[in-house]
């Protein structure tokens, strides 16, 4: 226990602890997604716990990316040409992504430990 209170000691702990947080942090990426032609850039992709994907939209009108997968549901909301929206992927499981304005627009994420 006398580790635990010793000042240099407790620097040491605390600087590990910092340096674990910082290489999840850099572990994880950001994928980009386009949406053209009412249609998402890829149909499938693989991707890790903790990566989020940017969905980009280069159509000349709206988009609404959402999800209603157990393993992560989300709703992006509307947003237009040059917009651009984020999703965190936090556990693993299978996603499929679709679009609200565009039913035939579908991707499908499979997010692994």
């Amino acid at each position: 226990m006398k580790m635990l209170t010793d000042p240099s000691c407790r620097a040491v702990a605390l600087s590990c602890v910092a340096l674990a947080i910082a290489g999840a942090a850099w572990a994880s990426q950001e994928h980009v997604v386009a949406q053209k032609n009412k249609s998402f850039s890829t149909k499938k992709m693989t991707i890790k716990v903790g990566d989020s994907v940017k969905f980009v939209n280069e159509d000349s009108f709206a988009h609404n990316v959402f999800s209603l997968s157990v393993a992560k549901s989300f709703d992006l909301g509307s947003f237009g040409n040059g917009g651009s929206k984020s999703v965190t992927f936090d556990k693993p499981g299978k996603i499929e992504v679709e679009c609200a304005v565009h039913p035939d627009m579908r991707l499908d994420i499979e997010v692994t430990p």
